[in-house]
């Protein structure tokens, strides 16, 4: 089973990282850490941007984990950007047969802030035809998350 860590965190090797490695202990994965790519916001179109690379990685994998820390009650700018660059570039079910897990975690996020990313990456994952794993927020959450990997 191939699986991609993605982490949208600017610390690679952080809380988001630490919840991946419980995720997915005892498995072999590939990182891909966002802020090494050039994606850029949706709208805006530059020749350097990588979003395809990390798209075709994305396609490459049979689990997707992806990981944002919650800043300002939210998902992370790195993952939104390229979640948001989604929209037109890839088809509706363009990803069916994966499975996307959701690490998020901050230092004391409310319940709705949880809810909300939890909602999003959820559609996300319905949208491009993936299945939806859960999401994990702490290393129990992760460590429950991997009993069905």
């Amino acid at each position: 089973m191939s699986i991609l860590f993605i982490n949208g965190s600017p610390n690679k090797n952080g809380n988001t990282a630490a919840l991946a490695r419980e995720l997915l202990k005892g498995k072999e994965y590939e990182t891909l850490n966002l802020t090494d790519y050039k994606v850029y916001s949706y709208g805006q179109s530059f020749e350097d941007d990588q979003l395809d690379e990390v798209i075709a990685r994305m396609k490459e994998a049979e689990v997707i984990v992806i990981g944002s820390p919650l800043y300002w009650h939210n998902i992370c700018g790195a993952v939104r950007d390229m979640l948001d660059r989604f929209y037109g570039k890839v088809s509706q079910g363009e990803l069916s047969g994966r499975t996307l897990y959701f690490l998020f975690q901050g230092a004391a996020p409310e319940k709705w802030m949880l809810e909300a990313g939890e909602y999003t990456m959820n559609r996300f994952a319905k949208l491009y035809g993936m299945n939806y794993g859960g999401m994990a927020t702490d290393r129990r959450g992760a460590a429950e998350l991997a009993k069905n990997l």
